[in-house]
């Protein structure tokens, strides 16, 4: 049993459940869509339940939009049959292969229902695949094949037990005491479909669950099962942890059971520290980035910021060196940790484009605000700054205020405090910059001398004509372009150039 560190104990303080009778649940699914698909069943003489996340979240009072129905009988014929008494408003896919079927339609108030239907079935698997072995089986076997136990409670939809709970497995307990657990033997759980492993990291950081004991040890024993599942489905797990309330909760349980080193080991290698020739160690860089990905989890629902943030320290093991005067130094470990961020995309098979390239953008400046806010605030370092970060300049920002994490509270203060500083320059050269930008190149004076012309109406809208077609970007700010405009236009007005104007402006 691997040991559980006191920073990261659990505790539920943001726990809610509410427990649920048969007769409640009977009026909690007192709508349209559950009568249709339970008369639907019944007139084809089979049971039917809804299943898995949409019940779980019911007790858990969270939303949800995910509608799955078990069919003990055939899921694809209740399908069908739902379709034909939906008629033309209602759309019906058939996966033949999988032996499901999807119903989607729009119900009155505009809301668009999509009802999965998949015939109760038992699985079996091969060792060297997560594809299971598929025959039809009953609601028993059905829960049998669940991961975990608060996924696998039902409620019958059928009119004689309408609202019935079927719950084998205590899963209502579990999830009152705020506990991840398989219905089954863990091993076998894992083994057979090793997504689960971070499928139930990932439960236990949305929920803010603790994983049970012997489900625990389970991941730490099947661990290296992980190596067949492929990079599309590693990284949606990833990216479903990282976007939890507290994500640091996912990716500390997944680093635990060992399962981080086999995913991500250029973040495990930030959990070491070194001791210099004079005993000085330098601080965990590991617990430092869960620390600033939490910072940045509770200021941005930004998925790519949140890697940013995951991933912005990743030079430092490369970078690090000894210095006999400055102690532990990691120069250069937000250019080398860009480098390294293209490899970890695409080995997770997350997207090579822009998101990409915002991220490794991020992580190459992350250090540039913190060495203006050291020093003196100029306008050069922030302008500079302004040209590289381009639009994501707010978002390096609250990256660089999250990556604040000393436990020097003067320090810490100073630094929050040039940090406001800097937005205040950033605001005020933008907004300069921007009152800059909009004035045209060609003054009111030089339109003057021009058309040889004295302080006039005539001015004034020339001047406004140049004006709104910078602000409208009918032409941009260069001097070529607006001078064409302003000719046109005054040729129009009935003004003639002076012909001086042209050895005016050569002088």
């Amino acid at each position: 049993m691997v040991g559980r560190s006191p920073t990261f104990r659990h505790f539920r303080k943001d726990k809610t459940m509410k427990l649920y009778s048969d007769e409640e649940l009977s009026k909690i699914l007192d709508t349209p869509v559950f009568h249709l698909i339970g008369q639907t069943a019944d007139q084809l003489g089979v049971e039917c339940y809804v299943v898995g996340g949409y019940v779980r979240d019911i007790f858990l009072e969270r939303p949800s939009n995910d509608i799955d129905v078990v069919v003990v009988g055939s899921g694809i014929k209740v399908a069908q049959a739902l379709k034909e008494r939906l008629g033309r408003k209602a759309f019906l896919s058939v996966f033949k292969n999988f032996g499901t079927a999807q119903v989607k339609f729009k119900e009155k108030g505009g809301n668009i229902i999509e009802v999965e239907f998949v015939g109760a079935r038992k699985e079996s698997y091969q060792r060297g695949s997560r594809k299971p072995i598929v025959e039809d089986g009953t609601l028993e076997d059905d829960q049998n094949r669940r991961d975990f136990t608060i996924n696998a409670l039902a409620i019958c939809l059928n009119a004689s037990r309408y609202g019935e709970l079927v719950d084998p497995f205590d899963g209502l307990y579990d999830m009152e005491d705020g506990i991840i657990r398989t219905p089954l033997d863990p091993d076998i759980t894992f083994s057979d479909d090793p997504l689960r492993m971070l499928r139930c990291v990932r439960f236990a950081s949305q929920l803010n669950f603790f994983i049970e004991d012997e489900t625990f040890d389970a991941l730490v024993r099947n661990k290296e099962r992980i190596k067949i599942i492929s990079g599309e489905r590693i990284q949606e797990e990833l990216n479903k942890i990282l976007m939890s309330k507290v994500p640091s909760k996912g990716l500390y349980d997944l680093h635990r059971c060992g399962l981080l080193q086999l995913i991500l080991p250029e973040l495990t290698a930030l959990d070491i520290i070194e001791k210099g020739p004079n005993g000085r160690a330098h601080k965990n860089n590991f617990y430092h980035t869960l620390e600033v990905l939490d910072n940045v989890a509770r200021h941005s629902d930004n998925l790519w910021l949140r890697w940013a943030a995951l991933l912005h320290d990743v030079g430092k093991p490369k970078s690090k060196r000894w210095e006999p005067l400055a102690g532990w130094t990691f120069h250069n470990h937000n250019f080398i940790g860009a480098k390294m961020t293209p490899e970890i995309f695409r080995r997770l098979k997350l997207p090579m484009d822009t998101k990409m390239k915002y991220v490794q953008k991020l992580v190459d400046l992350h250090m540039r605000p913190i060495v203006i806010a050291d020093e003196i605030v100029t306008d050069s370092a922030v302008r500079r700054l302004i040209n590289d970060a381009g639009d994501d300049i707010d978002d390096l920002m609250t990256l660089c205020e999250a990556d604040i994490t000393s436990k020097n509270e003067v320090r810490k203060r100073q630094f929050l405090e040039n940090f406001r500083l800097v937005r205040e320059k950033l605001s005020d050269l933008k907004e300069r910059d921007f009152k800059r930008l909009l004035q045209p190149v060609i003054d009111g004076h030089e339109i003057m001398q021009m058309f040889n012309l004295q302080q006039s109406p005539k001015v004034g809208i020339l001047k406004q004509t140049l004006k709104n077609a910078v602000l409208d970007n009918v032409v941009p700010n260069e001097r070529e372009p607006l001078m064409a405009l302003l000719e046109k236009t005054a040729a129009e007005m009935g003004l003639h150039k002076n012909p001086c104007s042209d050895a005016l402006q050569n002088n």
